[in-house]
Formats: C-alpha cells, structure tokens, sequence
C-alpha cells in the first residue's frame, strides 16, 4: 500500500501511500523517540485510545482515518500501524521522549512542507525534476555551496566565521552530528568530507543540500528552502538519480541533464525554469 520513497529525519522516514496520504510507522516512530521497548505494546494501546486535539475536533483516532494497520510478512513482529502525520505528531508531544520536541516539530514542518509543495504547478514540479537531475553532479552541489556562502558573506559584511553554524541550522545537523550518527553505525569518519560520509549514509541527502544552498542564495527563505529540499531529496530517490562526480571529467559520461538549467544554477544566470521556481 504504501512506498519507500519520502523524507527523512535520520531515524524517522516518512511514507507516502498511492493516494498520496503521508505517514509515519508506529514501530518507526517509538524508536526514533527512543522510548523502552518492553512498553511498545502498551503504549500502542493507549496512543490508538487516547483523545487528541485534531484538526477537526476532540476525538480518538479514527481506524483507516489518523491510523492503519501495517501487514507484515513476518507474524512474529509486535503489530505495527500506519499513522498519520498530525497524529504522529500529537503522540510525540505527549510522550516522555527526550526527543519528543525535536520530532514533534519536524513533522509539524512535514505538514507545512505538504501544503506548500501541493500548490506547486505541473510546470513547476517539472522544472524541480530537471533540477532534481542536474543537482546529481558534485560540481553542481559544489556551485551551489559556493553561492550560498557567497551571498551569506555579502549579508554579513564579508564575515564568514558563522558560516557552519548558519548552515548546520538550516539543514537541520552540523558535520559533527553527522560524523557521530556514523561512528555510532560503526563506520569511520576520519578524513572524510561530509559529501563523503553521506555518500555512504543518504546519497541523496546531498541533492536535498544542493537544492537548499540553492535557493537560499537566490534569496528564499529557510523554510522553503528546505521545503524545495525535501521535495527534490523525495524525486531523486523515486527517479534513482545517480551521483556523479563530474569535476575534472568533463560531461562525457555524465547522466543526461538540462544544460542550459546547468549553467544557470553554476554560473547564477537566469533561465526560465529557474525563475519559475523562485517566483
């Protein structure tokens, strides 16, 4: 019923079904809220029971509505659910989690995320997904950090001494938590860039970096920026776009892309695609 094909906060992954409906799992979720396991079942009794705030009003969750069972192959697994994204979320607030604030408002975010990126037009989506392929060249990711930090500079007087502290606040994580949710996988970090690193743990969380540092040199605010991010990390992982390092290799072997969008999006000349998707 539902597709592996959304966005992450490094534990939690969103799904989206056929129709459209995003959702978390509940297994998913008590985990990344880091709660005790020996207590997954009774918690999931109380969060289907309870009473939640809605959008529509006070009132359980309704079966097929706010939740839905997940069928799982292997019947020795504790029952599993679909949730909606506002129930997701009003579990979160209520739990004794730690990381329930953390969670609570990314998937607020997640919700915002949702309504904004429907009001996008087909020309406009289409235009994402020929960004979505081009943003799959380094020297693309590459060009567009530079823009960033470029216009960042130019806002700041030329100081640039925040500058990782300004970007690990808009894509949510610094290198540092990046290299700790690494070492604590078991994998080495030692010399290795953060493309590195998420070459080896989200390839496509590169495209959503690409994407952000895009639009937050062309003047957007964090917010859609990271929406647009989000978005575009959701296309390249449904489309299987390829990684490629094209520095020093030239286009000959690249994957097929829209050059003209290309040139835009290194050399900060406009096209028609571009400024659609910035007006």
């Amino acid at each position: 019923m539902y597709r592996i094909n959304a966005f992450r906060l490094m534990e939690l992954q969103v799904f989206i079904s056929k129709r459209g409906t995003k959702v978390v799992t509940a297994t998913n979720l008590y985990q990344a809220l880091e709660l005790p396991n020996q207590h997954y079942a009774m918690s999931m009794q109380k969060w289907l029971e309870d009473i939640y705030e809605f959008g529509d009003g006070i009132r359980k969750p309704i079966k097929m509505q706010d939740f839905a069972p997940r069928k799982l192959a292997d019947s020795s697994i504790l029952e599993d659910y679909y949730l909606s994204i506002e129930l997701a979320k009003m579990i979160s607030l209520r739990s004794k989690s730690k990381m329930k604030l953390r969670f609570a408002k990314w998937l607020q975010a997640q919700e915002e995320r949702i309504e904004e990126t429907e009001q996008l037009s087909k020309d406009q989506v289409l235009a994402v997904l020929d960004l979505v392929k081009a943003m799959g060249l380094i020297s693309c990711q590459e060009a567009c950090e530079k823009r960033h930090l470029r216009i960042y500079e130019e806002r700041n007087g030329g100081d640039a001494s925040n500058w990782w502290k300004h970007r690990a606040e808009v894509l949510g994580y610094s290198v540092d938590a990046l290299r700790e949710k690494m070492q604590q996988l078991g994998r080495r970090t030692s010399g290795k860039s953060q493309r590195q690193l998420l070459m080896q743990m989200d390839k496509y969380e590169m495209i959503r970096i690409g994407v952000i540092d895009l639009f937050m040199a062309l003047g957007k605010s964090d917010k859609y920026a990271r929406n647009m991010g989000e978005l575009a990390k959701t296309f390249a992982r449904e489309l299987g776009v390829e990684i490629f390092d094209d520095r020093g290799v030239g286009m000959a072997f690249a994957p097929p892309v829209n050059h003209q969008l290309l040139h835009a999006v290194k050399e900060t000349e406009g096209t028609e695609l571009l400024r659609m998707l910035v007006a």
